[in-house]
Order: C-alpha cells, then structure tokens, then sequence
C-alpha cells in the first residue's frame, strides 16, 4: 500500500496506540491530573505587526488555499522540480455503481467544483513520527482523522465546508488498490469512516463520501504533519483564542499537549498542530468540538493571510512551496504547480464573508456517531444542488438529470407505504393505490411492497446505484415529484418509489413547498466571523 503523508489532525501526539478505547470517543475524556502553571503559549496578540494588503494574498479560504498560494507562487522559480515533489493517487477507486453523477452546468456554462480535504495519522516520515509520536505505529495503515469537503459554488460567489467527524459509522464501498490490485469488499457492518483511507489510499475516501452523500468529487487533497507545521511559520502564525487558560493534558498522558493562555495567541510550528489536534480541553472533550475549533483555524488562516504580507519574501516563499508541494498527495487531475496554480485563480474568487462552515449533522450511537436522518441528507443535498448555506444568494440551480435505461413501461419501481407518523396508522392499501396511478402514468412494471410499512415525513425515490439514478428521476417527474426528493440509498435494491405523510389520500402528489435553509444540527460558522474556543475548566489552569 502506498505511504499517504498527509496531515494527521488525531488529538494526541502520543496516544494513537488506545484509539479505540478513549482517542475515538466522543464522550468527555478522563480529568486531567497535576501540572504546573506556566504558560506554554506565544503570549497573545503580536500587535503592530504589518497589514498591507498585497494581491498575492487575496486568496479565498481555508488551507487549501495556503497550500496553492506556496506552490503557484514559488512555481515559476523551479517548475518541474516543485512537479516532482508532488504525490499523485488515483482520484475514486470504488466501484462505478457508487459512484455520483457530474453535475450540469448552470445557465452560465459555470460548473461547481467539489474538493475533499483529507488528513491522516500516517507515521511515513521521520519527521512525521517525531510529530505524531506512537512509534509502534509507523509505517501501519493510515486513517483519514479528518475529511472535509469544499464545494465552491458554480458562479464562485460562495464557499460551503462539510467536516464529516472521524468518528461516524457507515458502511464503506468496495475499492481496489490501484497499486497492488487488492480488493477491499464493501463492509456489511458499520464501521469508521476514517478506516477508508487504509483500504486501497485516498480514493476510498472520496468513494465512501460519493456514497453517501451523492456529490460529484472533482478533486482531492492532503498535507502531511510536517506540511502544517511549516505553512503556520511561514505564514507568521495563526491567531487563535480561548475563553480560558488552557493546557491539554491529563495525569495518564494523554492530551496534545496545547498550553495557552486565555485570550488570542498566534500559533506556529508544533503548536499549530496541537490546536488542530487537541480533544481533551475543548468544550465536552468530544470529536465534535475538535471539528469546530479546526473550523476557526480555517477561518483565521484566511484572514491572516488577507492581512500579513510576510508570504512577499521571496526566501520564505520559496521555503513554503518547498515544503508544502512535498507535503502534498493529490489526484492525477490535479497534480501540477500548474493545475494547482488554476484552481486557485478560482477559489480566491470567493469573499471570506461567503464561507459557511458545518459539521455533517449527526445522532449519536453509542461513543460514535451516525448520520442524522433528514438533516444530513439536507444538507447534502443543498451542497448537491449549489444552494448557498449561508442563504444569500440566487435560488438554487437545476439538479442535474440522467437518462433513463429504458422507456417507462420497463422500469421495474417497488411502491412502498410510508404514510405511518407517530400520531397516525398508516394508510392502508396506499402502497397498491399509487402503484395503480404510475401504471396509468405508462409505468406499468409498478407493484406495491406489502411486506414494508414506513414513516417518512415527504414522499421519496429512492435508487441503489447511480446507474437506476435516471430511472428513479423520470419516476419522480412523471409524479411531479421534486428532483431534491430522489436520493441515492443501500436500503432498496431497485427503484423505490416511497409513498410518505405528505401524500396520505389523492391521486395527484403535491410537493410541500421546499425548505432550503441550512439545517441548525449543522454548527455553521462564517469564515470571516472570530470566535474563541469555550474551555473545560478542569482543563484550565
């Protein structure tokens, strides 16, 4: 399997070995035991420092843009050099059944773009161990311990960020090695989707996030442990806050390590990868609160390189693009200064005041999490369908349509009765009655699923593979069904036509007028705005 190097944003420098028993926990960890009262931090502040604004810098968001600033900028100086620093993978090795369909694009001829961001906890390098510490690890499998994808709108007037938590519990796609051939079968059981990354490379990753949330992934990138480290100096630091004294460390040992001071601090080298690392002292000790503390990174980061000049030194720059273009693994379709240098001309069309961040919303089960029924696949779907999560903006684009595989008389669609709610019984013999109103409508293979009575709130189509997605969306026209109420789903095994609450009696369906409003589970953050991260108090000092 290939060595991944990318970033790993795992909690604890040293901990990786007891993962599963405390580090992957979403619960509040351990109390930390005794330790001493100085400060750790870069003292707050670093007033006086230099704001010219200088075009160079007018990136658009998140490290990603970090990452493209170094490589375009030095790329001129030693092209072909800084080409061959660069990783390349194959972009989505999962099967083609799993695979998203590529939007259309809008009246404009624009297209949005889909980028995921994706860190490990690999331990390739031995500047990566040092940093990431459980040497018994080196070299093992890496897991991808945050994924987050970018999706930039197709008119390049806003951003949406979606971090999945490493902990969340799917059933991950079948994928091969491009490499070695060997093929991971897809999991009949739930299991962590940070596990992806070890089965096959990068290309997993973007296979179980295509699955799951049927977006079309352009692109893919990651950065190692030494990667973020050597961006956060060169850039002069990242000014993050805290609402208290904060020292992430416990009498067992575990903890990054992370020791600031109540206030802003602007972090640097192996302090940067503490903040982004740190669960023990944020908030509930949970996953999710590392998720939004790693959200005010990303904003900061782009602020500040808005607003500090130091990345016009030439030496410095060269010194970014260096280390940055080393750190990178990203797909074949992207694996030039040059291509990276064209993305950016496009990211950093985006206003910082445009970026909306969001964790994927979720329900607990158990110490991990799932996705949360509805809101999750709304919030995918507003990504899917190119509506602003900071709802400004233009209504949203069309989604894009697939061709059917055959006419309608010989799509084979299973009707199921879904009109139970918890204060309801369901209909009965809905599933037959609307059976019998898509076989007057020419789907005359339309038969009712007698054996399965659900509850869902709105009527769907559901389809299992993206190649009956066409079928499933000329079922959901010829019902005038609206296009954000077809989604992809394991749970069919053919065109599933579910007959929900907002549909208990008539013969022609009237869609409820369609709600595109970012779901509140989603923890949105505006990239512009500055916050501090709240502290345990049994963590501060």
């Amino acid at each position: 399997m290939r060595q991944a190097g990318e970033l790993g944003w795992d909690e604890s420098l040293y901990d990786r070995q007891d993962d599963g028993a405390q580090e992957g926990s979403d619960g509040p960890p351990p109390k930390r035991g005794g330790h001493d009262g100085n400060s750790g931090g870069s003292g707050t502040g670093q007033k006086g420092r230099p704001r010219r604004r200088r075009r160079v810098l007018r990136w658009s968001a998140t490290v990603l843009a970090v990452v493209i600033l170094g490589t375009a900028g030095a790329g001129y100086v030693y092209y072909q050099h800084l080409n061959n620093n660069i990783k390349k993978d194959d972009l989505n090795i999962g099967d083609a059944k799993d695979r998203a369909t590529a939007p259309k694009p809008n009246a404009a001829g624009q297209m949005p773009l889909n980028i995921l961001l994706l860190g490990s906890d690999a331990r390739d390098s031995k500047e990566n161990q040092e940093l990431g510490g459980a040497k018994d690890t080196f070299g093992g499998a890496p897991r991808a311990d945050v994924q987050m994808l970018l999706h930039v709108s197709a008119d390049r007037t806003n951003m949406s960020v979606v971090s999945m938590p490493r902990d969340t519990l799917l059933q991950l796609p079948k994928c091969t090695d491009p490499e070695s051939g060997e093929v991971y079968q897809a999991t009949t059981s739930l299991a962590m989707t940070n596990d992806s990354l070890g089965r096959g490379g990068p290309g997993c990753s973007v296979a179980t996030w295509e699955k799951l949330t049927d977006i079309h992934i352009d692109h893919f990138i990651m950065v190692d442990f030494a990667g973020v480290v050597s961006m956060a100096d060169a850039i002069g630091g990242v000014p993050v806050c805290v609402d208290k004294n904060i020292y992430s460390h416990t009498s067992s040992g575990h903890g990054s390590g992370l020791k600031l001071k109540a206030g802003t601090t602007y972090v640097k080298g192996t302090q940067a990868l503490q903040w982004l690392r740190t669960r023990y002292g944020f908030e509930d000790g949970s996953d999710i609160a590392r998720t939004k503390a790693q959200h005010q990174y990303m904003g900061a980061m782009v602020r500040q390189l808005r607003e500090n000049a130091t990345l016009s030194n030439p030496n410095k720059l060269r010194k970014l693009a260096e280390t940055a273009t080393a750190s990178l693994t990203v797909d074949k379709g992207l694996g030039s200064v040059t291509k990276l240098y064209d993305l950016s001309t496009e990211l950093k069309k985006v206003p910082s005041n445009r970026i909306t961040l969001t964790t994927m919303p979720y329900d607990y089960a158990g110490a991990r999490v799932v996705p949360k029924p509805g809101d999750a696949e709304k919030l995918f779907r507003l990504v899917r369908e190119d509506i602003p999560l900071d709802g400004k903006g233009t209504k949203k684009t069309t989604e894009a349509t697939t061709a059917p595989t055959d006419s309608d008389d010989k799509i084979a669609v299973q009707v199921q009765n879904g009109t139970r709610t918890s204060t309801l019984a369901p209909v009965g013999g809905r599933a037959g009655a609307v059976a019998q109103i898509l076989g007057g409508e020419g789907f005359t293979e339309a038969k009712a699923d007698s054996s399965t009575v659900l509850s869902e709130e709105r009527t769907l189509v559901r389809y299992p593979s993206a190649d009956l997605k066409g079928d499933a969306q000329r079922v959901a026209k010829a019902l005038g069904i609206p296009a954000g109420s077809v989604e992809q789903s394991t749970d069919v095994s053919g065109v599933t036509l579910v007959v929900g609450s907002d549909w208990r009696s008539g013969t022609t369906y009237t869609a409820p007028k369609e709600d595109n409003k970012t779901p509140t589970s989603a923890n949105i953050l505006n990239g512009a705005t500055k916050q501090c991260m709240k502290v345990d108090p049994a963590y501060s000092w």
